[in-house]
């Protein structure tokens, strides 16, 4: 089945004594368990691997807590990037908006949403269509966004069901263009918290599919984002404070703590609510209200 994941499961991992019982007085208080046993996986992924991944612990924050100019009254949630344009694109949900950005943080167009209750996330997708998910009323819709465009009308473009009919506002979140298999990836935020594909064959949405059941190590899922070199998937959590890292078979390969003090953040991430990588390989992260993020790897020390 041509899907970037199939069926997840959580690592286990034979500990000492001693370990076991601190790890199982941070489970209580802090929910930490999921992230140590990240740690430890980690610690052991040889270099051939680690190569062949995105490897989240080599990233550092070079822009952090940037404020998008003219968003202070409305909510960033979702964000995607769009190598046609170099540039990103994330939702508001107060006032819905389609808002342009750089990939310096700077609002280059603001574009109003009509027929949208609740935008929670955005994707690019293919051949220069986009998706949005309205998470209140379980609608996706997808477009092609005109260079000039500062008005969208839902009523005016496909849109597709994706039922879950009492999730309410825990319903689709995070969205996630996989070209190798031509699909949509969704993330429910919780209650039950879940990963879908929704198949594109010949540019028409198919079925929606479920890829996870299971339990990810994460509290909730708010953004996805799929790196175009390896094919990962990067998983964004708001209330883990965790930015996660699975290969193809849906295994995790590493994890970006959101944490202040970690990864060149000076205070943590509050409430990320969107992912994206570009070409480069920089991901970039925008959370509530209106924050915006850059995280890089330093380039190699000459010679």
């Amino acid at each position: 089945m041509p899907a970037l994941l199939h069926t997840i499961r959580r690592p286990r991992y034979w500990l000492s004594g001693l370990v076991v019982v601190a790890l199982g007085t941070l489970a209580q208080t802090q929910h930490w368990d999921d992230r140590a046993q990240l740690w430890l996986q980690e610690r052991s992924t040889p270099l051939i691997d680690r190569l062949a991944s995105v490897w989240l612990p080599g990233y550092r924050a070079v822009i952090q807590a940037k404020a998008l100019t003219g968003l202070e009254k409305d909510e960033t949630s979702g964000l995607t990037y769009s190598p046609l344009t170099g540039t990103l694109f994330t939702v508001t949900g107060k006032h819905p908006l389609l808002v342009e950005l750089s990939r310096e943080g700077e609002v280059l167009r603001r574009i109003e949403l009509k027929g949208f209750a609740d935008p929670e996330g955005v994707e690019m997708m293919d051949n220069g269509r986009m998706a949005i998910v309205d998470e209140r009323r379980r609608q996706l819709t997808t477009f092609t966004l005109g260079d000039d465009d500062l008005e969208l009308d839902a009523a005016n473009f496909p849109g597709f069901d994706l039922g879950f009919a009492e999730a309410g506002n825990k319903g689709f979140e995070g969205l996630g263009w996989d070209s190798r298999s031509h699909s949509l990836l969704l993330g429910k935020e919780r209650g039950p918290l879940g990963l879908f594909s929704l198949p594109f064959p010949g540019g028409h949405a198919g079925q929606l599919q479920p890829l996870m059941a299971g339990n990810l190590g994460v509290r909730d899922i708010s953004s996805l984002s799929v790196d175009e070199r390896t094919g990962h998937l990067l998983v964004l959590s708001d209330e883990s404070r965790m930015l996660l890292e699975l290969d193809r078979s849906g295994h995790p390969v590493s994890f970006l703590s959101l944490t202040g003090g970690l990864n060149g953040l000076e205070q943590g991430i509050k409430q990320a609510e969107g992912v994206a990588m570009d070409e480069d390989g920089n991901i970039y992260i925008v959370a509530e209200p209106n924050l915006f993020y850059v995280f890089s790897k330093p380039a190699p020390d000459a010679g």
